[in-house]
């Protein structure tokens, strides 16, 4: 009996926390607004590695874009355009500066996404692919790929309110019983 006494009055604890987040506004679809800096995009993309020496190679991959062409331009390599979803490949100028990052843009029918790439003295280093991911687009979901979203906070509530209901309905019959 002093169990449930103590998961209720811890549960009533923690609900008002829970469902007195705010809700987003009617505004906020979840990405950020041109200018901010961040590279959300309706489309993705990537650049593998993500530290290359001089003269190396890129891979450069993009998927997602209605159009069938993705022009991807950096000032450490020529002009690819990818088609169709395919992925390319360009090799870094040898000149460019060790311990520098460049930027890559990726355009998308006039949306543009960009990446970083660092250039790294002596071999290539193959690390985990850089870029921007496709963003949240509409349905049910957190806005961000990092955060917990209306929905989430919601839900939650919901089920946390629910379980302090069943808990105080548990201890009124036992009481009521007896027991």
């Amino acid at each position: 009996m002093r169990a449930i006494r103590a998961a209720a009055a811890a549960l009533l604890a923690v609900a008002p926390l829970v469902i007195v987040a705010p809700p987003a506004s009617a505004e906020d679809d979840g990405f950020p607004k041109e200018g901010t800096g961040h590279d959300i995009t309706s489309f993705g993309f990537s650049v593998t590695p993500e530290t290359v020496a001089p003269g190396g190679t890129v891979t450069l991959t993009s998927d997602g874009c209605e159009v069938p062409t993705v022009t991807v331009t950096s000032g450490i390599f020529e002009t690819v355009t990818l088609n169709e979803g395919h992925q390319g490949t360009a090799t870094v100028d040898v000149e460019a500066k060790v311990g520098t990052q460049y930027e890559i843009t990726f355009d998308c029918k006039g949306e543009r996404g960009t990446a970083k790439v660092t250039i790294a003295g002596g071999a290539q280093h193959d690390t985990a692919s850089t870029g921007a991911r496709k963003g949240v687009k509409a349905g049910f979901g957190s806005g961000g790929a990092d955060g917990v979203g209306t929905t989430e906070m919601v839900t939650g509530g919901v089920l946390i309110v629910g379980a302090l209901g069943a808990a105080v309905v548990l201890m009124r019959r036992r009481q009521s019983t007896g027991s």
